[in-house]
């Protein structure tokens, strides 16, 4: 299952290890098998992951996991085609030191961007750092398989997890969505039909879409 959790913040005072740690110990129940907190050179960027071992049981494939000196990811899911894609990018030159998807899926990104997507079938959930040109990559499976929750406040911060529990422990806090907690009570409605990522948490919604952001 694993499970993962981050904070990218201009105040570099909310990206620490202890936090991470936090955000990271209410999902140990996601990965049993190991953990993990990794924090930029610039002290904006903080990935926290923890690991339920599926594909590469070594510890080679741990995360944050990190790709040519560049590129760090927290990865949630399965790639299930990532065989054929690896053996093509071998063809094409590109090297590998796991046998993890985790590693194929920062390759094909350095490939093809934000294109990667197209080629993907599995589901997932991850957050990558491109610390060359400073942007963060977020992308969820096209079903929403794999959870996503996150909070966002421009100029600020954004906080992720793949549980809201995550956002929880990394500072956020709970807020009432009051309109749908109306929704709900008056029609016993679940969801936004006309936002699906609306949550009942006020400024925590559900991620559908891939995300870019600096």
């Amino acid at each position: 299952m694993c499970g993962i959790a981050g904070i990218i913040a201009k105040d570099k005072g909310l990206v620490t290890q202890e936090r991470l740690k936090r955000m990271t110990d209410v999902i140990a129940h996601r990965g049993p098998d190991g953990e993990g907190q990794w924090i930029s050179s610039n002290a904006e960027v903080g990935l926290g992951h923890r690991r339920l071992s599926i594909i590469d049981l070594s510890h080679e494939a741990d995360q944050p996991m990190h790709y040519l000196d560049r590129y760090s990811i927290v990865f949630n899911g399965e790639i299930y085609n990532y065989i054929e894609l690896k053996e093509t990018l071998l063809k094409q030159g590109y090297q590998f030191r796991t046998a993890s998807d985790t590693e194929v899926l920062m390759a094909l990104y350095h490939r093809d961007g934000e294109q990667c997507l197209q080629l993907l079938d599995g589901m997932f959930s991850f957050v990558l750092y491109d610390e060359q040109k400073q942007t963060i990559f977020c992308a969820r499976d096209r079903f929403g398989e794999k959870p996503f929750f996150y909070s966002y406040e421009k100029g600020k911060h954004f906080y992720f997890g793949s549980e809201m529990k995550c956002l929880w422990a990394g500072g956020i806090a709970k807020k009432v969505n009051e309109q749908m907690m109306f929704n709900y009570l008056a029609y016993g409605t679940l969801d936004n039909h006309h936002d699906q990522s609306q949550t009942f948490l006020k400024d925590v919604p559900v991620y559908h879409m891939r995300i870019v952001c600096c």
